[in-house]
């Protein structure tokens, strides 16, 4: 005769800072691309896409690709946040250190990697480097500050 043992699983359910950073990032580029669309439309439709070889005008495209971005770089986020975990402690420190990211994405990725990017692959839209915009620079903070905040909400 066989005899059953139930066993008891605990199972979370609360957010991983990860996927709060990924929601975070996800949010954030949705502003960030919405304001794009209307001030720097050709980004989404020519630029974005032509970092992978795909000729615009593809907004669709460039849509998927700029909120994949914000995903992946919301993670960069979380890994900051772990080395200092009172950055996620209120809402409005998760915003002005989202913010104070989103500042230095801008100056690593869309002033400098990006124009070097865009010369590599050919194409002719390319930015000059370095590539200093004021509404590439408010998007990048606005997506920071709303990555910051999200993160911030989720994660506690």
């Amino acid at each position: 005769m066989a005899t059953e043992t139930a066993t008891a699983t605990d199972v979370p359910t609360e957010t991983g800072r990860w996927q709060a950073g990924v929601t975070g990032g996800i949010v954030g580029a949705l502003a960030f691309g919405a304001m794009m669309s209307i001030l720097t439309p050709g980004v989404l439709k020519m630029g974005i896409p032509a970092m992978y070889g795909i000729a615009g005008p593809a907004g669709a495209l460039g849509w998927v690709i700029h909120v994949s971005h914000g995903a992946i770089i919301g993670l960069g986020l979380v890994a900051i946040a772990s080395l200092r975990p009172a950055l996620g402690d209120s809402i409005g420190t998760g915003v002005g250190a989202g913010a104070g990211y989103g500042l230095v994405v801008w100056v690593a990725l869309a002033v400098v990697v990006m124009p070097i990017w865009l010369g590599a692959v050919g194409f002719a839209g390319a930015p000059p480097l370095p590539n200093v915009g004021v509404e590439s620079l408010v998007g990048h903070v606005v997506y920071g500050a709303v990555l910051g905040g999200v993160y911030s909400a989720m994660a506690n």
